[in-house]
């Protein structure tokens, strides 16, 4: 039987996955991709819940999950550009 609230892994764990990617030389815009949820793939989502109520908890907690995922990993990107150079 299918569980109807699976465990995610922690999203500081799977940012950190990307980031290591993007380390690696992986393209940043394509990990973003990867990390975000396409729009035709929101919009299934959207259709499935219409059909099966339950799926919408479900579909917006992966979505809540997929944005904060990639929150984590754009900090880890650009923390080092939020940071102001010292003028000598």
């Amino acid at each position: 039987m299918a569980t109807a609230n699976p465990q995610f892994p922690e999203p500081q764990h799977e940012a950190a996955f990307f980031y290591g990617l993007f380390l690696r030389g992986h393209p940043l815009q394509k990990l973003r991709e990867d990390i975000d949820v396409p729009p035709h793939v929101l919009e299934g989502w959207q259709r499935l819940a219409q059909r099966d109520p339950m799926y919408l908890g479900m579909a917006d907690r992966m979505l809540s999950y997929r944005k904060h995922v990639l929150a984590i990993f754009d900090s880890l990107v650009f923390r080092e550009m939020l940071v102001p150079t010292r003028e000598q």
